[in-house]
């Protein structure tokens, strides 16, 4: 799979190498190319702008933080359509540090719904918000020598690659539904910030595979 990356922070640093690893094709775009090019090399992928991620990627992966949304997306080319027809993928989270309160956008949209509104054409799949970088740099991704559920939700065509990606690192989708189920994946998000935050394990995260434990920390 061509994977473009619009991103070069922490959460591109712990997913792409688990990609890399399982042969898939790597572009990381960012407004640095410096910066970028740094990052790429590190992880095995090969660098370019935002725009040049998102032409080169048959599934895109947008993981930037909240302010950097809607510049990401204008640099990318969405609004033009250069994501239309490809599975887009979204790891980040709307949330408001100083109150932990959620961020949505008009009608109540969340930050998914919003790449989708500015991205016409394409099939966004909220995924791997619920967790710390410092998770998605494990190799499998499992906790007690279980893999690690990923809840996912958005369009049915962009679904596949989202669950090829997941199972690339070991671990294992799980599907809440149409892309208006991520609203509740980023409130969900938001318990597990603010746990972190407050100093809570890094590698602490929501455990779906036991119906009598909802928590599990490593």
């Amino acid at each position: 799979m061509r994977i473009g990356v619009l991103g070069a922070g922490r959460m591109t640093e712990a997913l792409v190498p688990g990609w890399v690893s399982a042969g898939h094709d790597v572009l990381i775009g960012g407004r640095g190319l410096g910066k970028t090019a740094d990052l790429a090399g590190r992880v095995g992928a090969r660098a370019g702008t935002l725009r040049d991620a998102a032409e080169f990627g048959d599934t895109v992966l947008v993981a930037v933080l909240l302010d950097g949304l809607h510049g990401t997306l204008r640099a990318a080319g969405a609004p033009d359509g250069t994501l239309a027809g490809k599975t887009v993928i979204d790891c980040g989270n709307a949330v408001d540090i100083a109150d932990f309160s959620q961020v949505t956008f008009a009608g109540g949209r969340s930050m998914a719904e919003e790449i989708a509104r500015l991205s016409p054409g394409a099939h966004v799949v909220k995924a791997f918000n619920q967790a710390h970088a410092d998770v998605w740099r494990m190799r499998p991704v499992a906790l007690d020598g279980r893999p690690l559920t990923v809840p996912i939700a958005g369009a049915e065509e962009g679904k596949p690659a989202a669950r090829t990606l997941i199972t690339d690192l070991g671990a294992e989708p799980l599907d809440t539904g149409d892309l208006t189920q991520a609203r509740h994946l980023e409130a969900m998000a938001i318990i597990v910030i603010r746990l972190l935050l407050s100093g809570a394990d890094p590698l602490s995260v929501f455990d779906f595979s036991t119906p009598d434990r909802r928590t599990s920390r490593r």
